[in-house]
């Protein structure tokens, strides 16, 4: 069957090819009676634009791409879901490219976007410690690039982000002020994140005079995380070093702490203090519900969004810079140390 046309439209409306994509692109004004008709002979001929064709006409891409860690980690969802929500006032669609927390497959994700003749990337915790710089300057000298929460910066991208330097220091005082020291830090591989957070854990443990401890639970992102992570935190607490609170880089992790105590028949927050960071759906439905650091993550998304539309529209020649701060949410995996 064949596929209406713009020239379709254009005969049962009565006007001209221009104004029907006038009235499609909305880009120009047309009169009210002229759009109706337009929007009406659309309506009975069921008609879908062909987004390649008009960028082929205009010599101008209209999709942008975006580079995300993770599909399971609702974090990464909610971010993009801020994306959508910005992006839907302009008449840009969206291609999403998996790089599974793999500095290696990342590139490729970019590198595929590029392919595509995208006018814009968007990358979503980008592995700038396990990526090379060149590589992101040419990517960034060739197409619009934003950075969500990166530790590296580079001229040429725009960045927005949580402090999470900020963050991570707010969790860890929240513990403190509980009066733990013995804190176990949680994280996984591969990520800007991680190095920022552990660097904060690191330095605030030495202020307090106390070794740290470190527990990588691999994967950060993926199914398998919350019951690596109980695996791995049951064996730490086992190992007999003494551990009364937790800081987890995400909230997989921590579930994945709280789910580990549980099953050694340790009470949170009586007998072990935990901590989250992300704040994403699931800190509020798990029981106790988990004391965790809010990134607003939908302002993430937006803010960025908002970065690579200035880009696109200074033709790549403007960078800038949103760093948003981080909430303490607190709810009932915290309380002060148990005292014997």
């Amino acid at each position: 069957m064949k596929s209406t046309t713009i020239i379709d439209v254009a005969k049962c409306a009565g006007v001209s090819v221009a104004t029907v994509s006038r009235v499609v692109n909305g880009n120009y004004p047309v009169k009210e009676e002229t759009k109706k008709k337009v929007l009406d002979a659309i309506k009975e001929l069921h008609y879908v634009q062909n987004i390649q064709a008009r960028e082929l006409n205009t010599r101008q891409s209209t999709t942008i791409g975006v580079v995300v860690p993770s599909l399971f980690n609702m974090f990464f969802a909610e971010v993009f879901d801020g994306i959508e929500e910005y992006i839907k006032h302009y008449n840009y669609s969206m291609l999403i490219t998996c790089a599974k927390d793999n500095p290696l497959k990342e590139k490729q994700c970019m590198q595929e976007l590029l392919s595509r003749n995208v006018c814009g990337i968007i990358n979503i915790s980008p592995n700038t410690y396990a990526v090379e710089a060149a590589f992101y300057d040419q990517i960034a000298a060739r197409v619009p690039l934003v950075f969500i929460n990166s530790y590296v910066k580079r001229p040429g991208i725009s960045y927005v982000s949580n402090d999470e330097a900020s963050g991570t220091k707010m969790a860890l005082n929240h513990l403190l002020k509980l009066g733990h020291r013995h804190i176990l830090f949680i994280r996984g591989m591969s990520s800007d994140s991680y190095e920022i957070k552990e660097e904060i854990y690191r330095k605030m443990m030495f202020e307090y005079k106390v070794k740290p401890y470190v527990l990588n639970i691999g994967e950060g992102n993926i199914e398998k995380t919350v019951d690596n992570t109980l695996a791995k935190v049951m064996m730490a607490i086992q190992s007999g070093r003494k551990i009364t609170a937790i800081f987890a880089c995400n909230d997989l992790m921590a579930v994945g702490a709280i789910n580990g105590c549980h099953r050694l028949g340790i009470n949170v927050p009586e007998d072990l203090s935990i901590v989250g960071f992300d704040n994403i759906s699931i800190s509020r439905f798990i029981e106790p519900k988990l004391t965790t650091i809010d990134q607003n993550m939908s302002l993430l998304g937006q803010s960025a969004t908002a970065l690579l539309m200035e880009k696109i529209e200074s033709q790549n020649t403007v960078s800038d810079e949103i760093i948003l701060e981080n909430t303490l949410i607190k709810r009932n995996t915290t309380a002060p140390i148990k005292t014997v």
